[in-house]
């Protein structure tokens, strides 16, 4: 009798072992189903909607437009953004800023320029405030503002808009590839 019981306990046993080892192997199957999340990180490209405020006005904002795309440590966008994004996963939303330093620097004086009139299109009557392009050395256009006109000289300021400026952003991650 007794011999028939250790038997019993012992098939039971295994029966009991079996079913562990079914629970942990679908456990680990259903681990491994789950997709990994994808954190903003070097190399990724990154899908983000993004609003932009300067003192307290919206400068710019993927809205209208759709997502901003870029690769994750390619210096496609300012130094300041990329960083504050570095580990965000998709789906998070975060508030941040952004100093000069990480961004469009500091106001340049050197970068207040004197241009002759005659240098300017003739059918452009230059005033102060008005925003021109320009192309720089590499082709690249950028924005320059008119800050003062005299009779022969107009004198333009090729810094960026936004250099000086703390930047405060809204964004939201919507893709990480």
């Amino acid at each position: 009798m007794k011999e028939r019981i250790a038997l019993g306990l012992a098939v039971f046993a295994g029966l009991i072992m079996s079913v562990l080892f079914l629970v942990s192997a679908s456990l680990a199957a259903e681990e491994e189903k789950k997709p990994e999340t994808a954190v903003v990180s070097e190399g990724k490209t990154v899908k983000v909607q993004y609003t932009l405020t300067v003192d307290g006005k919206v400068e710019d904002s993927s809205k209208e437009r759709g997502p901003l795309e870029f690769k994750a440590g390619s210096h496609q966008v300012i130094p300041g953004f990329e960083k504050a994004l570095m580990g965000m996963k998709t789906g998070e939303k975060k508030s941040f800023k952004v100093n000069p330093e990480d961004a469009y620097g500091q106001v340049d004086p050197a970068a207040l320029q004197s241009v002759l009139r005659s240098q300017l299109p003739a059918d452009l009557t230059p005033t102060v405030g008005m925003m021109l392009t320009a192309s720089g050395k590499d082709g690249e256009s950028m924005p320059v503002k008119i800050v003062e006109v005299k009779d022969d000289v107009v004198v333009m300021d090729f810094n960026h808009p936004l250099a000086g400026k703390t930047l405060n952003f809204d964004v939201e991650v919507v893709e990480i590839k």
